[in-house]
Protein backbone atom coordinates (compact mmCIF):
# COMPACT_ATOMS: atom_id res chain seq x y z
CA UNK A 1 0.00 0.00 0.00
CA UNK A 2 1.10 3.34 -0.62
CA UNK A 3 2.25 5.94 2.53
CA UNK A 4 0.35 8.91 0.62
CA UNK A 5 -3.14 9.46 1.38
CA UNK A 6 -4.83 8.56 -2.42
CA UNK A 7 -7.26 10.89 -2.94
CA UNK A 8 -10.75 9.75 -4.03
CA UNK A 9 -12.57 12.87 -5.20
CA UNK A 10 -10.73 16.14 -5.90
CA UNK A 11 -10.17 17.72 -2.78
CA UNK A 12 -10.42 14.98 -0.31
CA UNK A 13 -8.37 12.79 1.20
CA UNK A 14 -9.44 9.96 4.10
CA UNK A 15 -7.13 11.28 6.70
CA UNK A 16 -8.22 8.04 8.99
CA UNK A 17 -7.46 5.92 6.41
CA UNK A 18 -3.89 4.36 8.45
CA UNK A 19 -5.92 5.00 11.67
CA UNK A 20 -7.81 1.66 11.12
CA UNK A 21 -5.01 -0.58 11.50
CA UNK A 22 -5.84 -0.03 15.01
CA UNK A 23 -8.87 -2.97 14.82
CA UNK A 24 -5.71 -5.04 14.45
CA UNK A 25 -3.23 -3.99 16.70
CA UNK A 26 -5.89 -4.10 19.91
CA UNK A 27 -7.07 -7.23 20.04
CA UNK A 28 -3.16 -8.38 19.91
CA UNK A 29 -2.56 -6.82 22.87
CA UNK A 30 -5.38 -7.89 24.33
CA UNK A 31 -4.18 -11.38 23.29
CA UNK A 32 -0.78 -10.66 24.20
CA UNK A 33 -0.48 -12.34 27.41
CA UNK A 34 0.70 -15.65 26.97
CA UNK A 35 3.46 -14.37 24.64
CA UNK A 36 4.52 -12.24 27.02
CA UNK A 37 4.41 -15.17 29.30
CA UNK A 38 7.53 -16.24 27.65
CA UNK A 39 9.48 -13.29 28.57
CA UNK A 40 8.31 -12.86 32.19
CA UNK A 41 6.94 -16.71 33.66
CA UNK A 42 4.49 -14.72 36.24
CA UNK A 43 1.43 -15.00 36.02
CA UNK A 44 0.58 -11.19 36.89
CA UNK A 45 1.73 -10.73 33.32
CA UNK A 46 -1.29 -12.89 32.01
CA UNK A 47 -3.39 -9.97 33.74
CA UNK A 48 -1.43 -6.93 32.24
CA UNK A 49 -3.95 -7.45 29.09
CA UNK A 50 -7.22 -6.92 31.34
CA UNK A 51 -5.34 -3.84 32.24
CA UNK A 52 -5.10 -2.87 28.82
CA UNK A 53 -8.77 -4.12 27.70
CA UNK A 54 -10.51 -2.03 31.49
CA UNK A 55 -8.40 1.05 32.17
CA UNK A 56 -5.73 2.03 28.97
CA UNK A 57 -8.33 1.51 26.39
CA UNK A 58 -11.08 3.55 28.75
CA UNK A 59 -8.54 6.37 29.46
CA UNK A 60 -6.84 6.37 26.19
CA UNK A 61 -10.49 7.28 24.68
CA UNK A 62 -11.45 9.99 26.88
CA UNK A 63 -8.52 11.46 26.57
CA UNK A 64 -8.51 11.62 22.78
CA UNK A 65 -11.16 13.25 22.45
CA UNK A 66 -14.22 13.12 19.40
CA UNK A 67 -14.30 13.23 15.54
CA UNK A 68 -17.57 13.71 13.95
CA UNK A 69 -16.12 14.29 10.25
CA UNK A 70 -17.74 12.70 7.43
CA UNK A 71 -16.70 11.50 4.38
CA UNK A 72 -18.29 13.75 1.40
CA UNK A 73 -21.10 11.71 -0.37
CA UNK A 74 -19.47 12.12 -3.68
CA UNK A 75 -16.54 9.79 -2.24
CA UNK A 76 -18.48 7.30 -0.84
CA UNK A 77 -18.20 5.22 -4.00
CA UNK A 78 -14.36 5.32 -3.99
CA UNK A 79 -14.41 4.66 -0.69
CA UNK A 80 -16.78 1.24 -1.22
CA UNK A 81 -14.89 0.29 -3.50
CA UNK A 82 -11.11 0.46 -1.94
CA UNK A 83 -10.29 -3.06 -1.21
CA UNK A 84 -7.59 -1.78 1.36
CA UNK A 85 -10.57 -1.16 3.81
CA UNK A 86 -11.40 -4.82 3.51
CA UNK A 87 -7.96 -6.05 3.89
CA UNK A 88 -8.08 -5.13 7.67
CA UNK A 89 -11.66 -7.17 8.45
CA UNK A 90 -10.08 -9.95 5.96
CA UNK A 91 -6.91 -10.43 7.70
CA UNK A 92 -7.92 -10.17 11.39
CA UNK A 93 -10.31 -13.80 10.61
CA UNK A 94 -6.96 -15.87 10.54
CA UNK A 95 -5.44 -13.51 13.14
CA UNK A 96 -8.46 -14.22 15.40
CA UNK A 97 -8.74 -18.26 15.01
CA UNK A 98 -4.89 -18.49 15.15
CA UNK A 99 -5.32 -16.44 18.25
CA UNK A 100 -7.61 -18.20 20.09
CA UNK A 101 -6.05 -21.73 19.14
CA UNK A 102 -2.56 -20.46 20.55
CA UNK A 103 -4.20 -19.29 23.77
CA UNK A 104 -5.84 -22.40 24.00
CA UNK A 105 -2.83 -24.57 23.46
CA UNK A 106 -0.82 -22.26 25.96
CA UNK A 107 -3.43 -23.11 29.03
CA UNK A 108 -3.47 -26.67 27.98
CA UNK A 109 0.18 -27.18 27.74
CA UNK A 110 1.46 -24.60 30.75
CA UNK A 111 1.51 -25.53 33.95
CA UNK A 112 -0.71 -22.31 35.19
CA UNK A 113 -1.65 -21.63 38.58
CA UNK A 114 -5.84 -21.25 38.38
CA UNK A 115 -5.88 -17.04 38.04
CA UNK A 116 -3.58 -17.37 35.48
CA UNK A 117 -5.68 -19.96 33.62
CA UNK A 118 -8.15 -17.71 34.43
CA UNK A 119 -6.73 -14.32 33.05
CA UNK A 120 -6.26 -15.95 29.66
CA UNK A 121 -9.82 -17.40 29.49
CA UNK A 122 -10.77 -13.98 30.35
CA UNK A 123 -8.83 -12.12 27.42
CA UNK A 124 -9.46 -14.71 25.26
CA UNK A 125 -12.91 -14.09 25.94
CA UNK A 126 -12.36 -10.44 24.74
CA UNK A 127 -10.59 -11.76 21.68
CA UNK A 128 -13.84 -13.71 21.08
CA UNK A 129 -15.67 -10.07 21.36
CA UNK A 130 -13.48 -8.63 18.64
CA UNK A 131 -14.77 -11.94 16.15
CA UNK A 132 -18.51 -11.12 16.77
CA UNK A 133 -17.55 -7.55 15.98
CA UNK A 134 -15.59 -8.32 12.60
CA UNK A 135 -18.42 -11.31 11.80
CA UNK A 136 -21.20 -8.08 12.47
CA UNK A 137 -19.10 -6.11 9.68
CA UNK A 138 -18.57 -9.03 7.67
CA UNK A 139 -22.12 -10.39 7.76
CA UNK A 140 -23.90 -7.38 6.83
CA UNK A 141 -22.23 -7.40 3.29
CA UNK A 142 -23.49 -8.91 -0.17
CA UNK A 143 -20.48 -10.10 -1.34
CA UNK A 144 -19.74 -14.05 -1.12
CA UNK A 145 -16.70 -14.30 0.50
CA UNK A 146 -17.48 -11.83 2.98
CA UNK A 147 -20.05 -13.91 4.09
CA UNK A 148 -18.25 -16.89 4.44
CA UNK A 149 -15.93 -15.13 6.42
CA UNK A 150 -18.37 -13.99 8.98
CA UNK A 151 -19.46 -17.48 9.59
CA UNK A 152 -15.81 -18.45 10.21
CA UNK A 153 -14.91 -15.29 12.32
CA UNK A 154 -18.03 -16.53 15.09
CA UNK A 155 -17.40 -19.77 14.71
CA UNK A 156 -14.98 -19.78 17.84
CA UNK A 157 -17.99 -18.38 20.15
CA UNK A 158 -20.53 -20.59 18.82
CA UNK A 159 -22.74 -17.40 18.05
CA UNK A 160 -23.46 -18.46 14.07
CA UNK A 161 -26.53 -17.68 14.24
CA UNK A 162 -25.54 -13.69 15.14
CA UNK A 163 -26.28 -12.93 11.31
CA UNK A 164 -29.69 -14.45 11.12
CA UNK A 165 -31.10 -12.97 14.63
CA UNK A 166 -29.23 -9.83 13.56
CA UNK A 167 -29.57 -8.51 10.33
CA UNK A 168 -33.28 -9.91 9.84
CA UNK A 169 -34.42 -9.62 13.58
CA UNK A 170 -32.76 -6.84 15.48
CA UNK A 171 -33.05 -4.57 12.55
CA UNK A 172 -35.98 -5.13 11.57
CA UNK A 173 -37.42 -4.98 15.71
CA UNK A 174 -34.80 -2.69 17.07
CA UNK A 175 -36.55 0.13 19.71
CA UNK A 176 -39.44 -1.94 20.31
CA UNK A 177 -40.79 -3.71 23.34
CA UNK A 178 -40.36 -7.25 20.58
CA UNK A 179 -36.77 -6.90 20.02
CA UNK A 180 -34.67 -8.97 22.69
CA UNK A 181 -31.28 -7.20 21.74
CA UNK A 182 -33.19 -3.70 22.93
CA UNK A 183 -32.99 -3.04 26.61
CA UNK A 184 -35.68 -1.03 28.62
CA UNK A 185 -35.31 2.01 30.84
CA UNK A 186 -34.87 0.00 34.40
CA UNK A 187 -33.17 -2.69 32.81
CA UNK A 188 -29.93 -3.75 33.83
CA UNK A 189 -27.41 -5.79 31.93
CA UNK A 190 -27.84 -8.46 34.10
CA UNK A 191 -31.21 -8.68 33.73
CA UNK A 192 -30.94 -7.89 29.86
CA UNK A 193 -28.62 -10.77 29.16
CA UNK A 194 -30.90 -13.27 30.63
CA UNK A 195 -33.70 -12.06 27.93
CA UNK A 196 -31.41 -11.18 25.21
CA UNK A 197 -29.53 -14.50 24.94
CA UNK A 198 -32.11 -16.87 24.53
CA UNK A 199 -34.17 -14.28 22.57
CA UNK A 200 -31.87 -14.07 19.81
CA UNK A 201 -31.49 -17.21 20.04
CA UNK A 202 -34.95 -18.06 19.70
CA UNK A 203 -35.59 -15.38 16.78
CA UNK A 204 -32.82 -16.95 14.61
CA UNK A 205 -34.27 -19.92 14.87
CA UNK A 206 -37.83 -18.80 13.82
CA UNK A 207 -36.78 -16.72 11.32
CA UNK A 208 -34.23 -19.16 9.43
CA UNK A 209 -37.23 -21.79 9.74
CA UNK A 210 -39.98 -19.33 8.19
CA UNK A 211 -37.04 -19.06 5.47
CA UNK A 212 -36.48 -22.78 4.38
CA UNK A 213 -40.38 -23.35 4.63
CA UNK A 214 -40.49 -20.89 1.89
CA UNK A 215 -38.30 -22.99 -0.28
CA UNK A 216 -39.62 -25.91 0.93
CA UNK A 217 -36.77 -26.98 2.36
CA UNK A 218 -36.54 -29.11 5.74
CA UNK A 219 -34.97 -27.84 9.05
CA UNK A 220 -31.92 -29.69 8.50
CA UNK A 221 -30.86 -28.60 4.98
CA UNK A 222 -27.08 -27.70 4.84
CA UNK A 223 -28.65 -24.83 2.65
CA UNK A 224 -29.89 -24.10 6.63
CA UNK A 225 -27.20 -21.39 7.74
CA UNK A 226 -27.52 -21.72 11.53
CA UNK A 227 -26.81 -25.22 10.73
CA UNK A 228 -23.79 -24.41 8.08
CA UNK A 229 -22.24 -22.03 11.12
CA UNK A 230 -22.69 -24.62 13.91
CA UNK A 231 -20.61 -27.49 11.81
CA UNK A 232 -17.94 -25.41 11.38
CA UNK A 233 -18.10 -24.41 15.08
CA UNK A 234 -18.30 -27.97 16.09
CA UNK A 235 -15.11 -28.99 13.69
CA UNK A 236 -13.08 -26.35 15.23
CA UNK A 237 -13.88 -27.46 18.51
CA UNK A 238 -13.79 -31.21 17.74
CA UNK A 239 -10.37 -30.27 16.33
CA UNK A 240 -8.41 -28.63 19.13
CA UNK A 241 -10.14 -31.17 21.89
CA UNK A 242 -8.31 -33.94 19.56
CA UNK A 243 -5.18 -31.97 19.09
CA UNK A 244 -5.05 -30.56 23.07
CA UNK A 245 -7.18 -32.72 24.79
CA UNK A 246 -10.52 -32.60 26.50
CA UNK A 247 -9.57 -30.41 29.33
CA UNK A 248 -9.16 -27.83 26.99
CA UNK A 249 -13.19 -27.50 26.68
CA UNK A 250 -14.07 -25.65 30.30
CA UNK A 251 -11.38 -22.85 28.79
CA UNK A 252 -13.45 -22.91 25.27
CA UNK A 253 -16.58 -22.53 26.98
CA UNK A 254 -15.77 -20.15 29.35
CA UNK A 255 -13.74 -17.90 26.95
CA UNK A 256 -16.92 -18.18 24.49
CA UNK A 257 -19.49 -16.93 27.36
CA UNK A 258 -17.45 -14.30 27.99
CA UNK A 259 -17.10 -13.57 24.29
CA UNK A 260 -21.09 -13.60 23.95
CA UNK A 261 -21.17 -11.38 26.93
CA UNK A 262 -18.91 -8.65 24.64
CA UNK A 263 -21.89 -8.32 22.27
CA UNK A 264 -24.56 -8.41 25.10
CA UNK A 265 -22.83 -5.14 26.59
CA UNK A 266 -22.84 -3.72 23.12
CA UNK A 267 -26.43 -4.34 22.59
CA UNK A 268 -27.05 -3.36 25.98
CA UNK A 269 -25.79 0.56 25.29
CA UNK A 270 -26.63 1.14 21.53
CA UNK A 271 -30.79 1.45 22.37
CA UNK A 272 -31.21 1.81 25.79
CA UNK A 273 -34.35 3.04 26.86
CA UNK A 274 -35.53 4.34 23.16
CA UNK A 275 -38.83 3.30 21.53
CA UNK A 276 -39.95 3.82 17.87
CA UNK A 277 -43.34 4.50 18.86
CA UNK A 278 -46.65 2.94 17.43
CA UNK A 279 -48.18 4.06 13.97
CA UNK A 280 -52.76 4.65 14.43
CA UNK A 281 -51.93 1.19 12.02
CA UNK A 282 -50.59 -0.91 14.85
CA UNK A 283 -47.28 -0.77 12.80
CA UNK A 284 -44.20 1.30 14.11
CA UNK A 285 -42.56 4.00 13.23
CA UNK A 286 -39.87 3.64 10.55
CA UNK A 287 -36.14 3.96 11.99
CA UNK A 288 -34.33 7.13 12.38
CA UNK A 289 -31.27 8.28 13.13
CA UNK A 290 -32.26 9.28 17.05
CA UNK A 291 -33.16 5.52 17.81
CA UNK A 292 -29.80 4.37 18.50
CA UNK A 293 -27.29 6.25 21.02
CA UNK A 294 -24.07 7.06 18.91
CA UNK A 295 -20.62 7.89 20.25
CA UNK A 296 -17.84 9.98 18.24
CA UNK A 297 -14.81 8.54 20.30
CA UNK A 298 -11.95 7.89 18.30
CA UNK A 299 -9.97 5.58 19.77
CA UNK A 300 -13.32 2.69 20.56
CA UNK A 301 -14.50 3.73 16.62
CA UNK A 302 -11.14 2.67 15.27
CA UNK A 303 -10.91 0.00 17.01
CA UNK A 304 -14.68 -1.35 16.67
CA UNK A 305 -14.93 -0.17 12.70
CA UNK A 306 -17.34 2.77 13.67
CA UNK A 307 -19.78 0.34 15.15
CA UNK A 308 -20.56 3.40 17.33
CA UNK A 309 -21.66 5.35 14.60
CA UNK A 310 -25.02 3.17 14.91
CA UNK A 311 -27.66 5.65 13.69
CA UNK A 312 -26.08 5.14 10.19
CA UNK A 313 -25.59 1.43 10.09
CA UNK A 314 -28.80 1.00 10.87
CA UNK A 315 -30.12 3.43 8.37
CA UNK A 316 -27.81 1.86 5.96
CA UNK A 317 -26.63 -1.91 7.14
CA UNK A 318 -24.48 -2.85 3.95
CA UNK A 319 -22.61 0.68 4.42
CA UNK A 320 -19.12 -0.33 4.87
CA UNK A 321 -17.04 1.16 8.28
CA UNK A 322 -15.06 3.52 6.36
CA UNK A 323 -18.23 5.52 4.87
CA UNK A 324 -20.58 5.12 7.70
CA UNK A 325 -21.26 9.04 9.51
CA UNK A 326 -21.50 11.01 12.63
CA UNK A 327 -25.31 12.71 12.84
CA UNK A 328 -25.85 15.75 14.70
CA UNK A 329 -28.85 16.28 17.45
CA UNK A 330 -28.63 12.08 17.82
CA UNK A 331 -28.58 10.68 21.24
CA UNK A 332 -25.16 10.68 22.32
CA UNK A 333 -22.90 8.72 24.62
CA UNK A 334 -20.96 10.37 27.45
CA UNK A 335 -18.26 8.26 26.14
CA UNK A 336 -16.73 5.44 23.66
CA UNK A 337 -18.22 1.86 24.06
CA UNK A 338 -15.14 0.80 26.52
CA UNK A 339 -15.72 2.92 28.71
CA UNK A 340 -19.41 2.76 28.66
CA UNK A 341 -18.88 -1.31 28.96
CA UNK A 342 -17.89 -0.84 32.79
CA UNK A 343 -20.29 1.84 33.32
CA UNK A 344 -23.30 -0.52 33.01
CA UNK A 345 -21.64 -3.50 34.82
CA UNK A 346 -22.68 -1.19 37.84
CA UNK A 347 -26.24 -0.97 37.53
CA UNK A 348 -26.54 2.16 39.86
CA UNK A 349 -24.08 4.14 38.33
CA UNK A 350 -25.34 3.42 34.57
CA UNK A 351 -28.76 4.49 35.82
CA UNK A 352 -27.51 7.43 37.18
CA UNK A 353 -26.01 8.70 34.22
CA UNK A 354 -27.84 7.28 31.44
CA UNK A 355 -31.68 7.55 32.94
CA UNK A 356 -31.50 11.35 32.70
CA UNK A 357 -29.70 11.70 29.32
CA UNK A 358 -32.45 9.28 28.19
CA UNK A 359 -35.16 11.15 29.11
CA UNK A 360 -33.31 14.53 27.64
CA UNK A 361 -32.74 12.61 24.29
CA UNK A 362 -36.35 11.76 24.17
CA UNK A 363 -37.76 15.07 25.42
CA UNK A 364 -39.17 13.52 28.12
CA UNK A 365 -41.84 12.25 25.74
CA UNK A 366 -43.10 8.56 27.28
CA UNK A 367 -44.09 7.08 23.87
CA UNK A 368 -40.65 7.46 22.94
CA UNK A 369 -39.35 5.17 25.92
CA UNK A 370 -39.09 1.41 26.17
CA UNK A 371 -40.09 0.62 29.50
CA UNK A 372 -38.95 -2.21 31.40
CA UNK A 373 -42.80 -3.86 31.99
CA UNK A 374 -41.99 -4.47 35.99
CA UNK A 375 -40.95 -0.83 36.70
CA UNK A 376 -42.71 1.08 34.67
CA UNK A 377 -45.18 2.47 36.24
CA UNK A 378 -42.39 3.20 39.30
CA UNK A 379 -40.41 4.97 36.77
CA UNK A 380 -43.38 7.54 35.20
CA UNK A 381 -43.86 8.87 38.98
CA UNK A 382 -40.50 8.81 39.91
CA UNK A 383 -38.97 10.67 36.67
CA UNK A 384 -42.67 12.74 36.74
CA UNK A 385 -43.46 11.38 32.82
CA UNK A 386 -46.72 12.38 32.37
CA UNK A 387 -49.57 9.63 30.28
CA UNK A 388 -49.42 10.78 26.35
CA UNK A 389 -51.12 9.29 23.15
CA UNK A 390 -48.36 6.50 22.27
CA UNK A 391 -49.47 6.34 18.55
CA UNK A 392 -48.57 8.61 15.66
CA UNK A 393 -50.95 8.83 12.81
CA UNK A 394 -50.11 6.89 9.75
Amino acid sequence: MSAVLPPLVEGYRDRKRYAWLLSLLVPAAIGAGPLLWWWWPHAAVLWLPLLIAYVLLPTLDLCAGEDSSNPPEEAVPALERDRYYRAITWLLVPMLWLWIGYAAWFVSTVDLPWHGWLAVAWSTGLIGGFCINVGHELGHKREALERLLAKLVLAPTWYGHFTVEHNRGHHRDVATPEDSASARLGESIWRFAWREWPGGLRRALVLESERLARQGKPWWHLDNEIVQTALISAALWLALVLWLGVAVLPFLILSAAIANFQLTSANYIEHYGIARRRLADGRYEAVRPEHSWNSNHLVSNWALFHLQRHSDHHAHAARRYQSLRAFADVPALPTGYFGMFLLAYVPPLWFRVMNPRLLAAVNRDPSRINFDPAQAARLRQRYGLKACAETLDA
